[in-house]
């Protein structure tokens, strides 16, 4: 039988997250067995489908791809906010590797980083936002000492 699953980051995240008291290997094993069956204690020879099932109900038990969900949103929301167009990924993923936002692209930003990458976002709002965004520029400012009157077109009030 081919070994269908050969990237094990996802169980071991979602193990480290519920943070087990015990041997990991042990904790490790219990877990396979529930999963396949009894049928092996290995993680190597559990299906693509055992793997999916066994993952997703570690991380639902530990809430981590919901928390990562909502830091997501939020973030995004904020780029939005701030004139970027999220539903373009290419400039989300421009934006954020650039060294002084988040040096990565926006998915591998973990759950944990988002709320010190939207403090950086933040700040720079408050400094007055992203140079050079179309749609974004400063209207000429009069020069000191005039006074600017707007007059409607004849026959409005």
């Amino acid at each position: 039988m081919e070994q269908q699953v050969t990237n094990f980051g996802r169980f071991y995240s979602a193990i480290k997250t519920l943070n087990p008291v015990g041997d990991r290997d042990e904790v490790k094993r219990s877990i396979v067995l529930q999963y396949t069956d009894g049928r092996t204690e290995s993680l190597r020879e559990m299906t693509r489908a055992e793997y999916d099932r066994c993952c997703a109900d570690l991380e639902r038990g530990t809430g981590g791809r919901e928390k990562l969900r909502k830091e997501r949103s939020a973030t995004l929301h904020l780029m939005q906010r701030m004139g970027v167009d999220t539903s373009d990924w290419e400039r989300v993923n421009a934006l954020c590797r650039d060294p002084r936002i988040a040096g990565k692209e926006f998915r591998r930003i973990a759950d944990d980083e988002h709320p010190g990458l939207r403090a950086r976002l933040r700040a720079i709002g408050r400094k007055g936002g992203f140079r050079g965004q179309p749609g974004r520029q400063e209207l000429p400012q009069p020069p000191a000492g005039t006074m600017t009157v707007r007059v409607s077109p004849v026959g409005q009030a």
